[in-house]
């Protein structure tokens, strides 16, 4: 049982309106990985083995695959607009965009590639109202990651500039090879592979 010297749990409350994006970067004892969505911000559940193992794992393949003009970043913020500022799990930006050790989100501009690993209490943001809002601010290769009896199911997305939105690009499981935003070969079934490797 809880001690009696316990203090209650305190959520922030919203002022009129909703937060601002740069309000992440002054609230106080706000969880890890809390996010900005439509000026609400949004914790996140205990973490998967699988969403560990999958960020894990396309984090150590696209540093070892894409052109060195660009970077790898997990779990860091992208800011959309006044009341958006999300965390893809995985981003691929521009090494330019890596301002200083002291940055705490990029700009859309800055983000060739987002990518999302679907949790139980992420389906409908990670399904359908974060690729939304990344389409709409122009990022132009977009992934979500799907656990589908224990495999790894990866659906590709690429913006349209006629509609600014996405469309699908491929769906891939196994091996996954692509072209866009650069040439890519990832072995997908090793993917939850808890040992990992960098290979």
């Amino acid at each position: 049982m809880p001690s009696g010297d316990s203090a209650p749990l305190s959520w922030p409350v919203p002022p009129p309106g909703g937060y601002f994006a740069e309000d992440l970067d002054h609230l106080r004892d706000l969880p890890p990985h809390t996010q900005l969505i439509d000026g609400s911000l949004v914790f996140v559940s205990p973490q998967m083995m699988f969403h560990l193992l999958l960020i894990r794992f396309f984090e150590w393949q696209l540093l070892g695959q894409i052109p060195k003009e660009f970077a790898v970043i997990r779990e860091m913020t992208v800011t959309l607009g006044t009341r958006q500022r999300p965390e893809p799990d995985v981003m691929v930006v521009r090494a330019a965009a890596c301002t200083g050790l002291d940055q705490t989100t990029f700009r859309p501009n800055d983000v060739v590639l987002a990518i999302e690993v679907v949790s139980p209490d992420s389906v409908e943001r990670d399904r359908h109202r974060k690729p939304q809002l990344y389409a709409e601010a122009g990022i132009p290769h977009f992934w979500r990651v799907e656990n589908v009896d224990g495999r790894a199911v990866v659906y590709t997305y690429q913006l349209d500039p006629a509609t600014g939105k996405y469309s699908t690009a491929g769906i891939h499981h196994g091996r996954m090879k692509v072209d866009l935003p650069f040439i890519l070969d990832l072995d997908l079934a090793r993917a939850t592979d808890p040992k990992g490797s960098a290979d």
